[in-house]
Formats: structure tokens, C-alpha cells, sequence
């Protein structure tokens, strides 16, 4: 029989998957080629879960790697989606990750985790960070990218249009704390913004009166210099670990030619001073 506490936690984590997918027993049971009495079972726990059952219905439901394995312990069997650190990752795709920093030059391309943590920067954004940043000796490590905009020390003050950029990013964060609920990193990471002065009380609440854009623009200006980007965040398909799927890789792309070309200065001078 299964410890106690496993017997509760998987018919549990069961339902919520699937109630969050807004499916029925039924519903379920016929999408992954299952019977409605085993399911029944299972989400009762009168059924102890095949390892491979596990995998069918998370697979079915479109659960996250991360709580793919969540779903495997809590049903008595091991993790089956390794999370390697970035630099444990296969080598192509650690290439491919190296390749496509430096073909982005002169302009930005940073690698985050699903907190927004900083991981890889190329030579551009680093460039760009320090440029806009009011106090860089007030630079966390890992920088995170809601805190660079959040907060009044980093580049706040230099981000043109700042509370509409803002704004979108919270109502953002909001979705992505709505659908995964069980993640305290980015619940905490929501409530982290409103420590930073200023930033409204009301966006406490989920605003969905917009939908989310697949791309954001992000103006900066510092005294002669004026910089605006296009960014877009992409993610690896079929990742096949939790380390890979949960990557984002965020590219900035000029908005105008000025951009353009102060990103190759900054480029040419970065080159002389290595």
C-alpha cells in the first residue's frame, strides 16, 4: 500500500491538474485512452498509479516537467525529468545556446530562468545593463529582470512610457502566477514588486482588460543617448528536462536606426576596451 500522505497528495494534485484544465472524469478519461472507473479509482486513491499512468495523464492534462515530477514522487515512483544546471546541459544545446548570444550582437540577448533570473548575457546587454543603471554597485546577483525595471535604483528612472511597461509586465506575471499557482518562486516574485515605491496598490488585482502581447517595446534614455527595442522571449519545444523548459531567451531588437547604431558603437568601444 502507499504511505499515507502519497495516497492523499496524488488524487489530490490529480484533480487539480484536471480541474484547472476545466475537464471532467470523463472528459479526461477518453483523452488519454483511460477508463472512467480506473480514473474514478485513482483520483479516490482505491488505485495506485502506474509510473507510466503518471506520465500519460500529466502528459494529457499538459503539466509542466516540474510538476510532472511533483505528480511521480507524490504517487511512490521517482522524478523522471532531470534539472541539470545550465552548464550540465547537453552540449548541443549548450552550443546552441552560445551561438545564438553571439549572432544576436550588437544587439541584446539575455537567458532567464522561470523566476527572471539573469543566467547568460552577451556582450550587448551587458553593455546596455551598466549603461542604464543608476547605481550598478546596487546590481543584485542574479539580477532579475522585474527588479531592473522595478526598481527606482536600477533603470527605472531611465525607462520612457515606465508605468505602461510596468503595468504589462505585472498583468503578465499575474497570468503566469494564475496558472501555476503551486510555484511560491513566482508568487513571491509577484509580491516582490510592490515593495518598490510607487508602483500602484491596484495592480495587486489580475487586469485581463488587455491580452498579453507576444512582444514588448522598451525605450531608455540617459542623457544624449536614447535607446528603443523590440524584445521577444523564446522558449525550447519539447524539452524533455525542467532545466530546458523552463528557460527563456529574451532578444532585443532595435526599433530605429539610432538604436541600431549606438549598439554598434557601444559594440566597437566594448571591443577596444577588452
Amino acid at each position: 500500500m502507499l504511505p499515507c500522505r502519497e495516497t492523499r497528495l496524488f488524487p489530490a494534485l490529480l484533480r487539480y491538474w484536471r480541474a484547472g484544465r476545466g475537464l471532467s472524469q470523463l472528459d479526461l478519461a477518453l483523452a488519454a485512452d483511460v477508463s472512467a472507473r480506473h480514473l474514478s479509482f485513482l483520483e479516490t486513491g482505491r488505485a495506485r498509479p502506474s509510473r507510466e499512468m503518471v506520465l500519460r495523464l500529466a502528459a494529457t492534462l499538459d503539466v509542466p516537467l516540474r510538476d510532472q515530477n511533483a505528480l511521480l514522487e507524490a504517487a511512490g515512483h521517482s522524478a523522471e525529468f532531470a534539472e541539470p544546471g545550465l552548464d550540465e546541459l547537453a552540449p548541443p544545446i549548450a552550443q546552441a545556446l552560445a551561438r545564438m548570444l553571439a549572432a544576436q550582437e550588437p544587439y541584446p540577448m539575455t537567458i532567464l530562468d522561470r523566476r527572471y533570473d539573469l543566467l547568460r548575457a552577451n556582450a550587448s546587454a551587458t553593455s546596455v545593463l551598466l549603461r542604464f543603471v543608476v547605481e550598478p554597485a546596487a546590481l543584485p546577483s542574479p539580477l532579475n529582470g522585474f527588479a531592473f525595471v522595478f526598481d527606482p535604483s536600477l533603470a527605472r528612472p531611465f525607462i520612457l512610457g515606465w508605468e505602461r511597461l510596468a503595468h504589462d509586465m505585472a498583468a503578465r506575471l499575474h497570468r503566469e502566477v494564475l496558472a501555476r499557482p503551486q510555484d511560491a518562486a513566482l508568487a513571491a516574485l509577484l509580491e516582490s514588486l510592490f515593495a518598490y515605491p510607487d508602483v500602484p496598490d491596484s495592480w495587486r488585482q489580475p487586469d485581463f482588460s488587455t491580452p498579453s502581447q507576444p512582444t514588448a517595446e522598451l525605450r531608455l534614455r540617459k542623457e544624449e543617448v536614447e535607446l528603443g527595442f523590440l524584445t521577444t522571449i523564446t522558449a525550447f519545444s519539447a524539452p524533455q528536462n525542467v532545466t530546458l523548459e523552463e528557460l527563456r531567451i529574451e532578444s532585443y531588437f532595435p526599433l530605429d536606426a539610432a538604436t541600431a547604431r549606438a549598439c554598434e558603437q557601444m559594440a566597437v568601444q566594448a571591443g577596444r576596451s577588452a
